[in-house]
């Protein structure tokens, strides 16, 4: 396990699912973690769990399409703990499932600014915060659709393909600076996301996943923490999939 003592970590989109099992991750791995969501109830259970576990947090409520919000995560993080080492930009919506022709523009734009837009809001927050220390690891979530099309998911699919362009862009720019930026693609993973499905998606999902069954979210938050570590320090603009061989079909 990394040692993140006197480290502080980001999470967004930390209330449930993924999100919420990196940022325990981060916490049991020594972290000190700003938990990020627009679900107050969900982000301070994420809290009160990290806390009752010896670790140590705090919620603040963001909406990570908004940049007055993202930039508030940042000092809050900056404020309390006086520095930021990782994050875990991992906020995402789903949005609509439409052949492209029929899907709504407010939809595409929705999906956009949480994901993609979000990303990059977060980023351009998070790396200045990052270098005033000298160095700092991002990992932003993708997803398996970043690699591969799905039908009927255009607007998340282009956002997810858009995160990995810009981890990889963003690597480029800071790896002289001591700052790694990567991606994590997840499969299908057992989170509130894929339970809102229907029983037929989630059965064809797992019969198109080699290892045949769903992820679970610390399956990610595992490798998250290990791109943030040490282990990791020769690695960025590296888009990880973990995905039970998905897209190796």
């Amino acid at each position: 396990m990394p040692d993140f003592q006197n480290r502080v970590a980001i999470v967004t989109g930390a209330s449930s699912g993924i999100g919420e099992a990196t940022a325990r991750r981060f916490a049991e791995a020594g972290a000190s973690v700003v938990v990020a969501d627009v679900d107050a109830d969900g982000g301070e259970g994420t809290v009160a769990d990290i806390e009752d576990a010896g670790g140590e947090a705090r919620f603040v409520q963001t909406d990570v399409s908004d940049p007055d919000d993202v930039d508030a995560m940042v000092e809050t993080a900056t404020d309390a703990y006086g520095r930021l080492d990782f994050a875990f930009n991992n906020a995402g919506i789903e949005g609509d499932n439409e052949p492209l022709a029929d899907q709504p523009l407010d939809n595409f734009e929705q999906v956009i600014d949480v994901n993609l837009k979000g990303v990059f809001q977060a980023m351009r927050a998070e790396i200045p915060a990052m270098l005033a220390d000298g160095e700092g690891a991002i990992v932003n979530t993708a997803s398996i659709a970043g690699q591969v099309g799905f039908p009927n998911i255009s607007p998340y699919t282009a956002s997810k393909f858009g995160v990995i362009g810009l981890t990889k862009t963003a690597a480029l720019e800071y790896s002289g600076e001591g700052l790694r930026v990567n991606a994590v693609c997840p499969g299908v993973i057992e989170t509130p996301m894929v339970a809102g499905s229907d029983q037929e998606t989630i059965d064809q999902a797992v019969a198109a996943t080699p290892m045949g069954r769903l992820g679970q979210p610390r399956e990610i938050g595992d490798p998250v923490v290990w791109l943030c570590s040490d282990e990791a320090s020769f690695v960025t603009g590296e888009a990880m999939v973990v995905d039970g061989g998905y897209v190796s079909q």
